[in-house]
């Protein structure tokens, strides 16, 4: 713990040039004023924290309050958001906490090389996220029904016969929406310099009861941004039975590389 008992955290890792003007009417996770911190021609954006509040022990506790957790969260997105602005950015994880602006500036020149290519893999682009849900469940109950024969018989034979197609139906629905989640990806990366198909997120955090069959993020350039949007919609325009989302455009939190910073 810092003598002074306080400590700095950190947004992001930016240009030095107009660092300053970059980082000038921002406020952080604790209300307080954001800085830069300068070391060559890298700079990161900080905050002086209470540890009371953000030390190790009290983040271990805090990061439990989702409430708190999602005040802190918004508060250091704006921050990074407001400086992706005006220039390339590279995000730090949320809850970096230096001990001293010392070892924000060591970090900045030992890992100066890995930083400055990061940099320049996401001067002018923007991260875009792209979700595809589908029903395949009720899909698939759908087409068994449209197979399903009309009749009068309510033996167990015939009910056995029915569960079948349903179950069969149901795998042809699985196999139908993942193959429109490979074609939907490979159309989208074509306008983007890179993507990440990432983890169907649980249905309990996307808010919707159908199955996420594509939870993809790309990196876009800043004049295709458009483009890819217009081609989302065409692609949801030949996708009737799979509904798309996007959102962004955000800082390239998914892209800027695996420079370690705690």
């Amino acid at each position: 713990m810092s003598v002074d008992g306080v400590g700095i955290w950190a947004y992001a890792v930016m240009r030095s040039d107009r660092a300053e003007d970059r980082t000038r009417g921002l406020h952080g996770v604790a209300g307080e004023a954001v800085r830069a911190v300068v070391a060559g021609d890298l700079a990161a954006a900080v905050g002086t924290v209470g540890l009371n509040e953000f030390g190790q022990d009290a983040l271990r506790r805090n990061l439990e309050d989702l409430d708190w957790l999602s005040a802190k969260a918004r508060a250091h997105d704006a921050v990074v958001s407001g400086i992706a602005r005006s220039g390339p950015v590279i995000p730090v994880r949320m809850a970096t906490v230096y001990f001293d602006d010392e070892r924000v500036r060591h970090l900045l020149t030992n890992k100066r090389d890995a930083f400055d290519a990061a940099l320049h893999r996401v001067s002018g682009r923007s991260e875009l996220g792209v979700k595809a849900y589908a029903d395949p469940k009720g899909l698939a109950a759908q087409e068994a029904r449209a197979e399903e024969p009309v009749t009068g018989n309510r033996s167990g034979t015939a009910y056995l016969l029915r569960r079948r197609r349903e179950l069969t139906s149901e795998e042809e629905a699985y196999r139908f929406a993942a193959g429109e989640a490979d074609r939907i990806h490979r159309t989208l990366m074509r306008c983007a310099v890179d993507g990440k198909r990432k983890p169907a997120l649980d249905k309990s955090l996307s808010g919707r009861a159908a199955w996420t069959v594509l939870n993809g993020t790309y990196l876009v350039d800043e004049g295709l941004i458009d483009l890819f949007m217009e081609t989302v919609s065409a692609l949801e325009k030949t996708t009737g039975r799979i509904t798309l989302e996007v959102t962004g455009p955000w800082p390239p939190y998914s892209f800027a590389g695996d420079v370690e910073v705690s």
